[in-house]
């Protein structure tokens, strides 16, 4: 009789240390899902201030309407990208297009000093730093789900339920060059 409680024991424990680690890759995969909302509320707002911006430079800049068009592209596929993957993608595309975009502007100095360019300029960094601290937290979220997700013994539930290695969300590898060269100073 005490063999057969000790096996009821180690079944129970079993199944609860089980359920316990599916409860914590669904918290971690929780986490991700809630991580990516906040940036998704960061990028709605980009997206919004895009036209603005767009429609300003258009004054100043009529001859780099290629440029502008590929904004505004990137822009709307970002806005139409469905699932985490996607919506990473699009808006890697998106902040290469608004980067021409800077560089473009600097040809034009009276833009630069343009009232509302300055502004929509400004509000447009703020929200990139924002941006930049919510994907941050993401990858911090993606690496713990990850990490779980790889490491025994929770790797071999996440097999069993379908987890899997997520993406982060990482700078375009084509935008690394500009990112990591050092800045021009001149006086």
């Amino acid at each position: 009789m005490s063999v057969l409680i000790i096996i009821l024991v180690v079944i129970v424990l079993l199944v609860v240390w089980g359920i316990s680690i599916y409860n914590n890759l669904v918290k971690l995969r929780n986490n991700r899902e809630n991580a990516f909302a906040n940036i998704d509320v960061q990028l709605k707002q980009r997206h919004d201030l895009i036209p603005q911006l767009v429609a300003t430079v258009k004054g100043y800049a009529q001859h780099e309407k290629e440029l502008l068009e590929r904004v505004t592209q990137a822009r709307a596929a970002a806005m139409n990208a469905t699932g985490i993957n996607d919506k990473i993608q699009a808006e890697n595309a998106l902040s290469s297009a608004l980067a021409g975009l800077k560089v473009s502007v600097e040809a034009y100095p009276e833009l630069k000093a343009n009232q509302n360019f300055l502004q929509l300029q400004e509000e447009i960094s703020d929200i990139e730093n924002k941006i930049a601290a919510t994907r941050r937290y993401f990858n911090t979220a993606t690496r713990e789900l990850n990490n779980a997700v790889q490491t025994f013994p929770s790797n071999i539930f996440a097999g069993m339920f379908g987890f899997q290695k997520e993406p982060m969300f990482e700078i375009p590898k084509e935008d690394r060059a500009t990112i990591e060269k050092a800045p021009e100073i001149k006086f």
